[in-house]
């Protein structure tokens, strides 16, 4: 989702409140972001920090309830780009620790959006105001499509929660000509009472803007939205997924936007404005950038970002 290409939702500007990580954020969130605090004191991957300019500034701090602990695991070492495809397995029967629960994927974007843009660009209600009913996303400067690079991690996270039992349905799996709208996609999640909801993007900001952050939703009551009841486990949801991110990717949170939390709040995104059930959007790097793209092309870095994205996610359901 690029936050200087086509369709771009910009956030309400607000003065950020939080500075670059470091360990002290470990005594103010002792589980989630514990490998994360110490991994930034330590130096990580994100060596452009501070050198690009920040084209949404949005960032607060999640609720209490997000200092529950993220599961604990030896940190994977550095992805190297051009590795080889590392094909998730076939998933178990529905069996294990997330038996009963419902997950839901949202690819974002859909491969064959950029040929259907005279529907895609249909205006729909979001409560706030009314916005595209989706677009086309980005892509690397080599041509590698965001929405293909969703749809792959969607599937290897799929393959990893139904091994641990979870019910897991996707928004939108290359089978329909375009879209969903976002206000379908919300519908979507709420429908199937889910317990989670988690919607994969990939940046397209400027070349220098480096790293990974969640988007969390606002508080928001106007119109068709009201996520008043979602804002805390969403950020609770969404602290223990970027936690995870970093111990298993080893990326750094973003260095352009969330003032080096990894943490973003908006108000204006039609998905998380419309939901009824926690969910979070994760910008998973920046595809615009050679060092980022590196790593999202390759096969055996989106596994890695698969499964932290998942460890997050069973982190959550397990409390």
């Amino acid at each position: 989702m690029s936050y200087t290409g086509p369709g771009f939702e910009p956030p309400q500007p607000r003065r950020s409140r939080r500075g670059p990580l470091t360990v002290a954020l470990a005594a103010l969130v002792p589980g989630a972001l514990l490998g994360w605090a110490v991994y930034a004191a330590v130096g990580g991957s994100g060596g452009d920090e501070g050198s690009g300019s920040t084209a949404a500034s949005v960032s607060t701090s999640p609720s209490a309830s997000a200092s529950a602990s993220a599961s604990s695991g030896t940190p994977s070492p550095a992805p190297s780009a051009g590795s080889e495809d590392e094909k998730p397995s076939v998933p178990a029967a529905a069996s294990g620790p997330l038996k009963g629960k419902v997950v839901v994927i949202d690819p974002g974007h859909n491969p064959e959006n950029f040929e259907h843009t005279a529907e895609i660009s249909r205006q729909v209600d979001i409560g706030t105001n009314r916005k595209e009913c989706d677009t086309t996303g980005t892509s690397t400067n080599d041509g590698y499509a965001e929405a293909d690079f969703t749809l792959d991690v969607a599937h290897r996270m799929r393959t990893l929660l139904e091994k641990q039992g979870a019910t897991v349905k996707l928004t939108q799996d290359g089978d329909r000509p375009f879209g969903p709208c976002v206000d379908e996609r919300a519908r979507i999640g709420n429908k199937a009472k889910a317990d989670a909801v988690v919607s994969l993007h990939a940046d397209g900001s400027g070349t220098g803007n480096r790293g990974f952050h969640v988007i969390l939703p606002g508080a928001v009551d106007a119109g068709a939205a009201d996520t008043r009841a979602i804002v805390e486990p969403s950020g609770d949801l969404g602290t223990r997924i970027a936690g995870n991110f970093v111990r298993v990717t080893g990326s750094a949170p973003s260095n352009y936007v969330g003032g080096g939390t990894g943490l973003v709040t908006r108000k204006d995104l039609g998905g998380l404005n419309l939901s009824t059930v926690p969910k979070v959007f994760i910008e998973c790097g920046n595809m615009r950038d050679s060092k980022d793209a590196a790593l999202l092309t390759s096969g055996a870095w989106r596994q890695k970002a698969a499964q932290g994205i998942s460890d997050g996610i069973v982190s959550f359901l397990r409390g």
